[in-house]
């Protein structure tokens, strides 16, 4: 008798292990899509998609520049008093690549609040999403309004050679992106940015991410075609040389977070963080392997002054 329930409680652990791994995978993608919408209902709060955020005192905006014809193609300005020859921080919003909007407060309140008072021009873009436009092509749209504010950056006051890219998350993917593959945006950007701040990126290594349990957001962004992850890679553009030479866009420096904040802390989630940081690393030692560009570990009371001064 002992024996035979010593053999029942094993297998109910055995079951039980073997149905942890997609149990936990489903609610974990359950609450990413349940944040993602969040992210999306905010925008409608307080009447309107561009929701109430306020500005600080002496700060003008200019909304809805466009840079393309679709209404998606736009961008807002955030403008210091007096701006002359200012640095640019250039924003692009996550969302799992479907959603989100460039007047989220979530995406501009407190960087506005803390930056354009101290003399950075902030800009926030929007691009078309899923699921009429695939990931490629949406960093093609940033590269598209990268573009157009670096022509029309001596009118608020900016510097054109002075542009800073920032993405977070599915927009952190984009920037990434842009900062690793030439032919993105060779042809649509003619100046160099001097860096990427990469924040929280949801795919480094897409083909690592397809080819093992993900979520389904990256089924319905990067589909089934291995080419196509290739091609969306942040991290197999840095593994081949590009045309026998490295991207001559690549960024003087790309900030990318050595310590993954936005994971729990408790004992079972080590092994997940262990792999975060391992994929930050092989990011950096190929960034650095390039000879072009290099990462920045950053001190995040600090972030700014270390990019800036390169």
């Amino acid at each position: 008798m002992f024996r035979l329930c010593a053999i029942f409680v094993l297998l109910f652990f055995a079951c039980e292990a073997s149905l942890a791994g997609p149990i936990r995978d489903k609610i974990q993608e359950r609450i990413s899509e349940r944040q993602a919408q969040q992210s999306q209902d905010e925008i409608l709060d307080d009447g309107g998609a561009r929701g109430q955020a306020p500005l600080p005192d002496g700060v003008r905006v200019e909304r809805d520049i466009a840079y393309g014809s679709d209404k998606k193609q736009s961008f807002d300005v955030y403008i210091p008093a007096r701006a002359k020859g200012a640095p640019v921080i250039f924003m692009v919003h996550g969302g799992a690549w479907r959603l989100g909007d460039k007047s989220s407060r979530s995406v501009i309140e407190h960087k506005v609040a803390r930056w354009v008072p101290k003399g950075f021009i902030f800009i926030s873009t929007n691009y078309r999403m899923l699921p009429g436009t695939d990931p490629v092509e949406q960093a093609k749209d940033v590269a598209r309004a990268i573009a157009v504010a670096q022509a029309r950056a001596e009118f608020w006051g900016g510097d054109s050679n002075e542009f800073i890219l920032m993405g977070h998350s599915a927009g952190a993917h984009l920037v990434a992106l842009l900062s690793t593959y030439r032919t993105l945006s060779s042809d649509i950007v003619k100046k160099p940015w001097l860096g990427t701040v990469v924040l929280d990126s949801a795919a480094y290594d897409v083909v690592q991410i397809m080819e093992k349990p993900h979520f389904r957001l990256y089924d319905q962004a990067f589909g089934s075609d291995k080419q196509y992850w290739k091609a969306a890679s942040p991290f197999y553009a840095l593994t081949k040389k590009q045309g026998q030479s490295w991207p001559s866009v690549l960024p003087a420096a790309m900030i990318l977070p050595l310590r993954p904040v936005s994971l729990p802390r408790r004992r079972r989630h080590w092994g997940l963080r262990l792999l975060f940081w391992r994929r930050i690393f092989r990011m950096e030692k190929l960034m650095l392997s390039s000879g072009r560009t290099r990462p920045i570990p950053p001190r995040l009371s600090h972030l700014w002054p270390a990019l800036i001064s390169r």
